[in-house]
């Protein structure tokens, strides 16, 4: 995997959990955005939160391309420091394969998981549900979805999967599909064309098949040689990976970027409610209170997303006709619709999404409709 990409990945993947961790105060420089940290005395005196009376051990295992030497990991270690002064000791494991980080939480290796929301699907199918397809147009409508998960106290409960709890959800970028020829710019030219899905997403392999293009099983670490290559022809991907995976080799002189998120990527911090809810007193309440300090902080990451995207030259991108961009939310939402039939999605997040873009465009002929 390359080094950059791995850097960016993390990069992005921390930045909101920089932010929304109480920490000594400083500024960082991610790709660029300045990075306002809070300090242990805001968080105090914004929550409430006071140190716990007894000790608190907990294990993090934390997805990291990089691994111990990553810079999620390295702030990990800052952040064992500081938690020691709420009375909580943190063990952290880096994992190289998102798989295996999530087979072990679900072991009882790890009492808490940072990874991507999709692979979070497992743990909370409401969550789970965030990134799918076509739900946010935009990152107006996405900024309105991560308030009404932090703040909204009726959603909290919906965070909570039987001995699993969802902690955060933090924005990763908007994903984009990218095609070996501009010339492919309808959903009907991409038939018969190779597309490069996540393997182990079933939702995704079954959408490609749905407009008639051939899923071809991919993972992190080749789906971009597969698109350089020209194994593939279409791949989806958010800006973050854009210049670590060389994209631009499998773009070429005649490529092109869809200027139409085809979903937002998001990451979550899941962990064991068993184990939390019988050590932290009033564990409900402090969480709240946690994910009402923490979105004031999101726009930073909305800033280092917006300049990975400003990053990608601007000759790359396709701006889609109003009329070509409703056909493709069209089919999206039809595909959305009977993924969510068959289970891939949980209606009660995708019926908060259409609340959502409905708020933001009631003029949409799917704001009269009920069947979402």
């Amino acid at each position: 995997m390359p080094r950059l990409f791995r850097i960016r990945w993390c990069a992005a993947a921390i930045a909101t959990m920089l932010l929304t961790n109480p920490v000594q105060a400083r500024t960082i420089d991610v790709e660029g955005v300045k990075l306002n940290l809070p300090t242990a005395a805001q968080f105090a005196e914004a929550t409430g939160i006071k140190p716990l009376d007894k000790p608190l051990n907990i294990k993090v295992c934390i997805f990291d391309p990089v691994g111990n030497n990553g810079p999620a990991i390295q702030y990990a270690k800052d952040m064992i420091l500081e938690a020691r002064r709420w009375n909580v000791f943190i063990e952290v494991k880096a994992y190289t394969d998102e798989r295996v980080a999530a087979e072990d939480f679900k072991a009882g290796q790890c009492d808490a998981v940072a990874i991507s929301t999709l692979r979070a699907k497992q743990f909370n199918l409401f969550i789970g549900s965030l990134d799918s397809v076509g739900s946010l147009r935009n990152y107006d409508q996405l900024r309105s979805a991560m308030r009404v998960l932090y703040t909204n106290p009726k959603v909290a409960p919906m965070m909570i999967n039987g001995s699993y709890q969802v902690g955060g959800v933090v924005p990763l970028g908007a994903v984009y599909v990218m095609v070996n020829d501009r010339k492919i710019d309808s959903i009907e030219k991409a038939a018969g064309k190779k597309v490069a899905v996540l393997e182990w997403d079933k939702s995704q392999a079954k959408m490609v098949q749905q407009l008639g293009a051939q899923p071809v099983a991919s993972d992190i670490t080749n789906f971009a040689g597969k698109f350089n290559n020209g194994q593939v022809d279409i791949i989806a991907a958010p800006a973050l990976a854009f210049r670590p995976f060389e994209l631009y080799r499998g773009l070429g002189d005649k490529g092109a970027i869809y200027r139409l998120p085809l979903t937002m990527m998001t990451g979550a911090i899941v962990f064991n409610r068993d184990k939390f809810i019988k050590e932290v007193p009033e564990l409900d309440d402090k969480i709240q209170k946690i994910r009402n300090f923490a979105i004031g902080y999101l726009e930073q990451a909305y800033q280092l997303i917006d300049a990975m995207e400003k990053d990608i030259p601007a000759k790359y991108w396709m701006d889609l006709s109003d009329a070509d961009k409703e056909k493709y939310f069209g089919m999206m939402r039809e595909a959305r619709l009977q993924l969510t039939r068959e289970g891939f999605y949980d209606p009660r997040m995708t019926g908060l999404l259409k609340r959502i873009r409905c708020r933001h465009e009631p003029q949409n002929a799917e704001c009269a409709l009920k069947d979402e």
